[in-house]
């Protein structure tokens, strides 16, 4: 399952998520941001290669949406309501990440 996480600048909560989830079986990670700043900004690509998006902010899912609307027609966004207080690796944010994405019904199975 390829799954993408979105923030602002791919400098904190998603490369967080990234480095999480990264060497789980069955899963490929990847992190973005949907700035034009971001050290690594989203794309028609990325969008189509993820079956799975996770965005921190409801913001992330508009502009997603705005700008790349019919690629993603059928992928689903979860919004972790993550708000943008933590740094790279922070406890705090490495337990509200786990959280949130453990709260998601589709990945269950993967037992996160």
């Amino acid at each position: 399952m390829n799954i993408l996480f979105v923030c602002s600048r791919n400098q904190w909560r998603s490369p967080t998520a990234e480095q999480i989830w990264r060497d789980h079986p069955g899963l490929v990670v990847h992190s973005r941001g949907v700035s034009p700043n971001a050290r690594r900004s989203i794309s028609e690509d990325d969008l189509q290669w993820a079956d799975i998006i996770f965005v921190m902010e409801d913001r992330h899912k508009s502009r997603i949406q705005s700008q790349f609307g019919r690629w993603i027609a059928n992928k689903p966004i979860h919004v972790l309501d993550i708000p943008d207080d933590y740094t790279f690796m922070q406890p705090e944010l490495v337990e509200e990440l786990r959280r949130s994405v453990r709260a998601i019904p589709e990945l269950e199975s993967l037992h996160l």
